[in-house]
């Protein structure tokens, strides 16, 4: 049994698009369902989701079953969340808040193995290696590994030539969201300020040679996302689309409400 190909890295080196959905619900039902609508990628969110460690196992062997490759976004740049992302078999990794080039090598020499990393050796009886039936997986691992950061403030933007650049960060993710709230713009991603914001850190990290990625929640600014070169989009999430059926369905099924006494006859 060989070590999985990241079939998603691969792409994304390659220059294709890859389009993904947020799995913010906890749900393997739901992750199994997203993994066979035809995405290139699901991310299980743990930062801002119900996804706690032992949630994620059978999100990720949903999203296995599909055969649409997996990201797990942990919830804060800490070396044992990588390791323990990492042992569950996830080759792709989300990093928020990475404000510095400093932060940006840490995980990326959590993501690696010794001599190249400080990865800790557990994954032999873990579910990265088959629980063992992956001989040669400390040696193959590395390769597959594909680490994207997130810049969403103030301090990755003035930081980004250093973060994009930095070894083994594989591609740096803004979120248009923390970005404008720490910009002094909460709630307006659009603001023209916020805008030329992101475009810089795109282009900064494609000058670096690496991967970018953005996510929009409106589908009508997807070709704006495209049009800056980010080839990792996330197009909405699992909670988001559930939210806006379920709602839509139930206002146009039932009767405005009204304040008024029914009458009788």
């Amino acid at each position: 049994m060989q070590t999985p190909v990241n079939k998603l890295k691969t792409a994304l080196l390659a220059g294709q698009v890859q389009y993904g959905i947020w799995l913010s619900s906890g749900s393997p039902v739901l992750a199994e369902m997203a993994g066979h609508a035809g995405f290139d990628w699901c991310l299980i969110d743990a930062e801002h989701g119900p996804n706690a460690v032992t949630g994620l196992t059978p999100q990720l062997q949903a999203l296995a079953g599909s055969g649409t490759p997996a990201v797990v976004r942990v919830p804060a740049a800490e070396v044992w969340m990588i390791k323990q992302v990492l042992d569950q078999g996830c080759q792709n990794v989300l990093v928020p808040m990475v404000d510095d080039a400093a932060t940006a090598a840490l995980m990326a020499r959590a993501m690696r193995y010794p001599p190249n990393g400080i990865r800790g050796m557990g994954a032999s009886s873990a579910r990265a290696s088959g629980y063992g039936a992956m001989p040669d997986y400390i040696r193959q691992a590395d390769a597959q590994m594909c680490l994207l950061v997130q810049a969403e403030s103030r301090a990755a933007l003035d930081n980004v030539d250093a973060i994009a650049s930095t070894d083994g960060v594989d591609g740096v993710f803004v979120g248009p969201a923390d970005l404008s709230a720490d910009m002094g713009y909460p709630g307006q991603p659009d603001h023209p300020d916020v805008v030329r914001a992101i475009d810089h850190i795109i282009a900064r990290t494609l000058a670096a040679g690496k991967i970018a990625g953005i996510i929009t929640f409106d589908e009508t600014r997807v070709p704006d996302c495209l049009a800056t070169g980010a080839t990792f989009v996330g197009v909405s999430s699992d909670v988001t689309l559930l939210n806006r059926s379920l709602r839509g369905l139930a206002s146009r099924l039932k009767p405005p409400s009204s304040s008024e006494p029914v009458k009788s006859r």
